[in-house]
């Protein structure tokens, strides 16, 4: 009886806390909840109190404001420009040297003609005989070696035979 006081003790208490074992039991959990509902009120914050510094901003961060957004709109108007100015400069430079590439094509045209209308047998007759060029005999080609291994040489005394030059 003691035993069966307990229980219905037991049981007792948990109705009225709010607890029904069996209830928790058949849906599937093991821990109990309590059933206490925590109701969460909102926190209220007088208006009057942040009225004034909402909208308040001093003179000091205003001109900081707006001298930032000045900066910020000028060096993106010098990005822009800049941005601008390579372009321009990619096309001019594209243009430049597509002419170079046609000035180039016309001076090879030109130098082939030029060349092909010269006739070197021509040229040494009129040499000859017009002028009275003759060939270099053996006394008078003289040889001179570049021991600096320069593209040229310097003259630093008058040539032997050469007449004084």
């Amino acid at each position: 009886m003691i035993l069966g006081i307990r229980q219905n003790t037991f049981f007792t208490g948990l109705m009225e806390g709010g607890m029904n074992m069996a209830s928790e039991y058949i849906r599937g959990t093991t821990v109990r909840k309590p059933n206490k509902k925590h109701v969460e009120r909102p926190v209220r914050v007088h208006e009057t109190e942040h009225r004034g510094r909402r909208h308040h901003m001093s003179l000091g961060y205003l001109l900081f404001l707006t001298f930032a957004l000045v900066m910020m709109l000028g060096t993106l108007a010098w990005y822009i420009s800049l941005q601008s100015e390579i372009k321009n400069s990619v096309k001019y430079v594209a243009e430049l040297e597509s002419r170079l590439n046609n000035l180039k094509q016309d001076n090879d045209e030109a130098y082939n003609r030029a060349n092909g209308n010269v006739d070197l047998d021509e040229i040494k007759r009129i040499a000859i005989q017009e002028y009275g060029m003759t060939y270099a005999s053996e006394g008078q080609i003289i040889t001179y070696s570049d021991e600096g291994g320069n593209d040229y040489v310097r003259q630093l005394a008058p040539i032997p035979g050469s007449g004084g030059k």
